[in-house]
């Protein structure tokens, strides 16, 4: 849709899933990267983007919440230049330490795409996603979707939804990875620190001093464990202390001990 309206670029975050990256750059779009610090996203330096893309909520994977003052600065340049905001909130719902933050949407509903998934609530599987689109985009986006859920799925989440069941299993899965992230902090304390806020399903776990993110990846396969390092969701450029970036939500609970054993294994050679 946006390469349709003439658009020719898309900023994107540094830091984050490549696979973005390279879903935009298929579509005949420039992915441009945009620096991102311990506020989050930097407003700086968007050209002629034609939007976008942040996670403002909870950066993945540095894990940092993008400030008050560049979230109205991005709404701001949205509204002057009129470029779009997409707001990926892939895990709002998981914040630990206090209320999550509110969506970059209500500030300015013409000029935010809300983007939201019940991957992390749920089941991946599911693959049921939504977008909060400005009223005037409706029709072009709907044009362009070459691919939707099932009917009864869709259903199946309405009714879950407004029977409250949603919530409540919200509430139970955030009491769980609450805990999961606790003791992930608890093991690791004396080896490595855990950065970001106290929120998701992943965790960034900065390296001594050293050590490669390559060397530690290796040793921790040679343990059973797939963790990926800081560079792997690093646009070119862009440099970092090495770090590991580590999901504590995958390992089913009678496992979950174990992991976090190697994982201390690992760290503390």
């Amino acid at each position: 849709m946006l390469r349709a309206r003439g658009g020719t670029t898309i900023a994107i975050e540094g830091y984050g899933h490549q696979s973005h990256r390279r879903l935009v750059e298929a579509h005949g779009l420039h992915a441009a990267a945009l620096s991102v610090d311990d506020g989050g996203a930097v407003p700086a330096d968007l050209g002629d983007a034609a939007a976008v893309l942040l996670t403002p909520a909870h950066q993945f994977p540095l894990g940092v919440t993008l400030r008050p003052h560049r979230r109205r600065a991005l709404v701001g340049w949205a509204g002057d230049s009129g470029g779009l905001v997409i707001e990926d909130d892939y895990d709002g719902e998981f914040r630990y330490d206090r209320q999550p933050v509110g969506a970059m949407q209500s500030l300015a509903p013409e000029h935010v795409v809300y983007a939201g998934t019940a991957s992390k609530s749920l089941a991946p599987g599911l693959r049921l996603g939504w977008l909060v689109l400005p009223e005037h985009l409706v029709d072009e986006v709907v044009a362009v979707v070459d691919a939707s859920p099932g009917s009864l799925d869709q259903l199946t989440l309405a009714a879950f939804l407004a029977s409250g069941g949603y919530d409540r299993q919200v509430r139970h899965a955030r009491l769980v990875y609450r805990r999961r992230r606790d003791r992930l902090v608890a093991a690791l304390h004396r080896r490595a620190p855990v950065t970001g806020i106290a929120a998701g399903l992943h965790a960034l776990v900065e390296l001594p001093g050293g050590v490669t993110e390559d060397e530690v990846v290796a040793r921790a396969a040679g343990h059973g464990l797939a963790i990926d390092g800081l560079a792997s969701f690093t646009a070119p450029g862009m440099g970092h202390p090495p770090a590991l970036v580590v999901g504590y939500g995958r390992p089913p609970d009678h496992a979950f001990t174990t992991a976090l054993a190697r994982l201390s294994t690992v760290l503390g050679r």
